[in-house]
């Protein structure tokens, strides 16, 4: 059928050639608009062929390859498709089938982040007083106030200490506290699995706190383990940011080159003493883990009492947490990155602090409640007004660590499409890893894969589930949106290659 169609708009278009060549009057306009629109009908009657004939090609290797893998057999392979231009679906395996998102559920989280609080949105904190200033003393207490700012170093506290002894405040008459009020106090999402809570990505979440780094880990110390110089001899610990606020506990035990390197770095639960066990070669590499602490408000609040401590501002009372009063006056101010370029690290680097405090912040500033409850209302109604059918979705957190969020690729297709329409959606396409470049800036978790290929995408992984989502331009130039997510896989770290292969297959059409 579509070769007869292909054929009769060509024998249209040689009669009506044939007319205007052997009729040639200024009668015959009408008859040149005709033979253009044939020629305009043919050449996209072309086109619909070709597509169609791509999508069948696309749809039969995909098919092979998905039945043919090893490592798929008896899990569960969700693929969708779709043109970035129409939104028309190309293809589609299980595609309305509920999966588990992993990182994926960024997608969701940022899109309403950037709806809700703006590409321009900043984190505040707040350094306030309750009294006034005598001379080069505070009479009264100093609030350290935050409202969820995750890009606090411990160089900005030192800047906020500074602040004060050039505004000649030596002495405070009273106690520094700390506010973290501004979010609730429930610190870990609810499906939380108890052995990742020491590690960086299971970090607590608090309204203040501390990042070691410019990953803005929030609540994180970086433990870096190096070999001693003898075997028997205890390894090297060092931490960054160099802090007491953390203890080691330090059982390793340095070996020949020939052992196999066996180290732990785990964090007793409800304290913040960090045990290393195992064994490390002699000359091997050094060993870095990044360790959420126990309580990231107090975390904050050391830096900022050491921070004074080098000023040489003192105090009379205690440091300690609490409630800012109403009247406080703020004598300091500090705002954060705008949400634009904090969503690089985000989305790039897929930093799970960040998901949840945009959460907690989006329920703050609509509902007055900075919960995960309250932050996960705003994201569906978010999502259900932009043309996501919430019914067939479920959002637990706004990282995907949990195990329960259950979103079909086709509604993860579905909302990459339509998020092209809005104002910010180049800020939102900017987040995502892009393929094989090597900053980790760019390329972030894709910098070392699909080298050959233009993707932009979030990937995700979690334990048994493996997902990539974003967009691909093909050989030809078209480009394309994708979602694919693999659950129930013996060993999750098979998933990029799975994934690889078939982003692939997408790009290679012609």
């Amino acid at each position: 059928m579509k070769k007869q169609f292909y054929v009769y708009g060509t024998l249209i278009i040689t009669m009506l050639i044939i007319v205007v060549v052997l009729f040639p009057t200024s009668k015959n306009n009408k008859t040149v608009n005709d033979v253009e629109e044939a020629h305009k009908l043919n050449q996209e009657s072309k086109a619909v062929i070709n597509i169609e004939e791509n999508n069948t090609v696309m749809k039969q290797q995909l098919d092979d390859y998905i039945n043919n893998d090893s490592k798929l057999e008896d899990a569960l392979i969700g693929i969708s498709v779709r043109s970035a231009k129409t939104g028309e679906q190309l293809y589609n395996n299980m595609g309305n089938i509920r999966m588990r998102p992993a990182s994926n559920m960024k997608l969701l989280t940022a899109t309403a982040a950037l709806s809700t609080l703006g590409e321009d949105y900043k984190f505040t904190t707040e350094i306030l007083k309750d009294s006034s200033i005598n001379g080069n003393s505070l009479q009264g207490n100093l609030y350290l106030k935050g409202k969820g700012d995750p890009t606090l170093l411990p160089s900005n506290f030192d800047n906020f200490a500074l602040d004060l002894s050039e505004k000649g405040i030596e002495k405070i008459e009273g106690d520094i506290v700390a506010d973290d009020t501004w979010y609730d106090d429930v610190r870990l999402s609810p499906d939380l699995i108890w052995s990742d809570e020491h590690y960086y990505y299971g970090a607590q979440v608090s309204a203040l706190t501390a990042s070691p780094s410019q990953d803005y880990d929030a609540g994180t110390v970086i433990v870096e383990v190096s070999p001693g110089d003898t075997v028997g001899a205890r390894p090297n610990v060092s931490l960054s940011p160099n802090t007491d606020y953390v203890t080691i506990d330090n059982n390793a035990t340095t070996v020949a080159t020939n052992v196999e390197d066996e180290l732990t770095v785990e964090r007793d639960h409800g304290t913040n003493n960090i045990v290393i066990k195992g064994e490390i070669p002699v000359g091997s590499v050094n060993v870095k883990e990044w360790m959420a602490v126990w309580e990231p408000t107090t975390y904050a609040l050391d830096f900022f009492q050491k921070s004074l401590q080098e000023q040489g501002i003192s105090w009379t009372g205690s440091l300690k947490t609490g409630v800012t009063p109403e009247d406080a006056e703020a004598i300091i101010t500090h705002q954060s990155m705008p949400l634009s370029e904090l969503l690089v690290p985000f989305m790039k680097l897929s930093n799970n602090g960040h998901a949840e405090t945009l959460i907690k912040e989006m329920g703050k500033i609509v509902y007055g409640e900075g919960s995960w409850d309250k932050g996960i209302e705003v994201t569906e109604n978010v999502l259900s007004e932009l043309g996501m059918n919430m019914d067939t979705i479920m959002i637990r957190d706004g990282s995907g660590l949990s195990h329960i969020n259950l979103i079909p690729p086709n509604e993860i297709s579905n909302l990459l499409y339509l998020v092209q329409k809005e104002e910010w959606f180049s800020s939102y396409l900017h987040s995502l890893p892009d393929a094989g470049e090597a900053d980790r800036m760019v390329g972030g978790t894709l910098r070392h894969r699909m080298k050959e290929t233009s993707v932009r995408a979030k990937t995700g992984t979690i334990y048994g589930v493996s997902t990539l989502s974003g967009y691909v331009e093909t050989n030809s130039g078209e480009p394309l949106i994708f979602s694919v997510m693999v659950n129930n896989l013996m060993d999750e770290d098979d998933g990029p290659e799975i994934e690889d292969r078939i982003v692939e297959i997408i790009a290679e059409q012609n």
